[in-house]
Parts: structure tokens; sequence; C-alpha cells
């Protein structure tokens, strides 16, 4: 890597401080949530972003909507945009994020409003600062900057920028990869930057199998002052639920390359059954999230979960139906050895001055289904671990940060070649 140019382009993000700030801005005053979250998709939040690619001087940027009905576009939007290297390669560096991002939540726990920026303390303020625009605006920059220093890659940078990551994926990366222009190659350097630690020190290259379930209770509605004439579905969740914490005893290996070490299920979205106190409810409706290690098919944690519900069944005169929302067998891990593993150890060093290790989390990114395709993508990010919660930031040297660990990348031949 000449080492030169590389601290040319890291002078220059610097110089992008305030303008990656205003980019936060305008791209959190644009909520976009999914229809399962009650929003409309990502499409204008897409169109503003696909307008500053073009302004920033990106020529090649190609579009993959993917259609969808349930949202007033038609289309759930997936933007690729790709800067040629200097000389002829059809290798490609890809950071992959994603546009989406989750509800606010309870407006009570936020101190100011989520989607309209707050910047104080050298940190950033709101709905999907940190998840995962702290990382989608790092990328675009650091790509930037090659542009306005007038450097050309010595492979193909590519910059993809998908929907739906926060609910299925369905129409954002899955999508991509089996449409007929998929712009992914399996010699690709590919990493999404949506999971990490504080430190900047893990570098994710395997996941849980994740498997959620609808649990659909039934029994029959009655006056609260006559129970013995219905049977109270609600008890009977709550029965159920308690019981559910025979699952890590059924399900007890521990792995510890995963944090953390153990198989995980919870009880967690609760629908509204009915509205009036002295009403007993014949319907309820809970939800529960099991991140499994890979060891365990999830078939047999469905299995679990029928017998135990068969139980309450029987003890409560109820019928339980389960209905799986997601079900992700865990894919092979990336190799340790794989050459973006690699590359990204390089970089991180680099710039953080720190030994990045591998190991695998709990939660889900898209990089599974990059895995379960054959392509060896890791995940990687320096952040401050607030995603999903109320006044959810980012720390602005952090976004820095992470885009010259992405420009450190874009220098790079292969990982082998530092």
């Amino acid at each position: 890597m000449n080492r030169e140019l590389f601290e040319r382009i890291e002078r220059r993000i610097d110089g992008y401080r305030q303008a990656m700030i205003d980019l936060q801005v305008a791209l959190s005053a644009i909520p976009a949530l999914a229809p399962e979250n009650g929003g409309d998709g990502e499409h204008l939040k897409a169109a503003f972003l696909a307008e500053f690619l073009g302004k920033k001087g990106f020529a090649d940027i190609r579009r993959f909507p993917a259609p969808d009905g349930r949202v007033s576009s038609g289309a759930r939007p997936n933007i690729v945009a790709v800067l040629p290297a200097g000389s002829s390669t059809a290798d490609t560096t890809w950071i992959l994020t994603h546009t989406d991002v989750v509800p606010p939540g309870d407006a009570s726990l936020w101190d100011t409003d989520p989607y309209k920026v707050h910047v104080a303390d050298d940190r950033i303020y709101g709905r999907g600062v940190e998840d995962n625009q702290q990382d989608l605006v790092a990328s675009l920059f650091a790509a930037t900057a090659f542009l306005d220093e007038g450097i050309k890659p010595p492979r193909n940078i590519g910059l993809a920028f998908v929907a739906d990551e926060e609910t299925s994926s369905r129409w954002g990366l899955a999508y991509l990869l089996s449409h007929p222009q998929n712009p992914f190659r399996k010699t690709d350097l590919i990493v999404v930057p949506d999971g990490g630690n504080e430190e900047g020190s893990l570098i994710e290259i395997a996941e849980k199998s994740i498997l959620w379930l609808r649990v659909h209770t039934r029994g029959k509605q009655c006056h609260a002052s006559r129970p013995s004439q219905g049977r109270n579905a609600f008890a009977a969740a709550a029965h159920l639920i308690v019981k559910l914490d025979r699952l890590p005893g059924l399900f007890p290996l521990r792995d510890p390359l995963f944090e953390p070490s153990e198989s995980t299920f919870e009880a967690t979205k609760k629908e509204a059954n009915v509205p009036n106190i002295n009403t007993i409810p014949g319907d309820d409706i809970f939800h529960l999230d099991c991140r499994v290690l890979p060891a365990y098919p999830l078939q047999d944690v469905l299995a679990a979960v029928r017998s135990i519900a068969d139980e309450v069944e029987a003890e409560r005169g109820v019928t339980i139906d389960l209905l799986p929302v997601q079900m992700g067998q865990a894919p092979e891990p990336t190799s340790p050895e794989a050459t973006v593993v690699k590359a990204l150890r390089s970089a991180v060093g680099e710039v953080y001055g720190v030994e990045a290790r591998v190991g695998g989390i709990g939660g889900g990114t898209v990089a599974a289904y990059f895995r379960r395709e054959g392509y060896p993508a890791a995940v990687w990010s320096k952040l401050s671990t607030t995603a999903h919660q109320p006044n959810e930031y980012c720390l602005i040297e952090n976004m820095l940060g992470n885009a010259k660990v992405f420009a450190r990348l874009f220098l790079q031949e292969d990982g082998s070649n530092p």
C-alpha cells in the first residue's frame, strides 16, 4: 500500500467532519421504516441518497427495486454505486450498509425528537445514526475521498445500500443476490459494518441461527367476574412463557466463539388482546426470539417449543398455534483465514492500533445471506452499541475512524499485500 496516498486520504476524511454530520442530519429526517414496522419503506431516503451520490461524482449508480405492493412506491429500493479501479480488474471491495431503521419506540424515553439529529459532546443523537448510518456515511465519504483526491484504487470500490435489513432482507440483500444482474462476485472483498464492539477489535465471522415465533393462544372470552365460563388465553400464554424457561436446559451447549456463548430464548413482543379490564381474553399473541448455536437444528428447537405448548394446551384447555416469522439456520462461518479477514485485521490495526480478533454474535446481520450463498463476508465496525435504544447515538470519532478503515481497505490490492 502507498503510505503517501493513504495519508492524503486520511487528511481529506478529517476535512469531511461537518459534511458527514450534515448527511446524518438529512438521513435521519427521512424515516425509513418497513411496512411491518408501520412505515412506507425506504423510497424517500434512497432517492435522497442516490441524488447525493450523483452530486458527489459517482457516475456508476445502479438501482435494484424489489417489488413490494405494501409500500406506496411499489418497490423497496436497493442502490449500488461503483468507482472503477485504476487498472482492469473484475474484483471489488464492497461495503454494504442498510437504509432502513427500527421505530423509535416510546417517545417519552427520548431526550430529543428521534428524527431530528442532536449533536452534543462529539456525539450524534437520533434514530438510525449508529444503525446503520454511521457506516453508511463513513463508507460513502471514504469513497468520495478517492474522487476528490483523484486517486484510482487498485480494486473497484463498491458501495451497496440495501433495504429491509431490520425485518427479513427479502426485499434487500436476498433480492440482490437472486437478481440476474447480481453485482457481487465470490472473489470480492465484502464487509458488512453492522456489528462490532466499542474497541473495534471484533471481526464477526459467524452468527447464531435465528428463530422468531408468533405464538397464538386461543381460549374462550368471557366476563372477568365469571372466569369459569371461559378459558383465559392470556393466563395460558403466561403459563407457557414460564415453562419456556426450560429451553436453555434442553439446548445447553456453549461455544466460546460467540458472545453470549449460549443459545438464548426470550419472550419479546406482546400484542394487545382485549381493550377493557373486565373481559377475560379469548385470544392472545406474543412472540419468542430464539438465537441458537449453529450446532442445533432449528427444527429441534421448534419441536421442543411445540412439546411444551402441548402441555399447556392439555393443562389449560386452550389451543396454541406456532408460526415461524423468521427461521434461518446459520450458514457455515467465514474462514478466519479468508482474504477479507486478513485485510480487515491489517486496516483496523493501522487506523485504531488494536489487534482485531474473530468471533461470532447472536444478532443477525445480512452477512448471513452472503455466507449462505458462499461469499466469505466479514462483519466489522467500531461502534457504541446503542442500536435500537432510546437516545441512540454514534461517536463522531468512530464515524471518521471507520471511514479511514474503509479507505485503507480500498487501497489494499488483497488481504495478503497490505
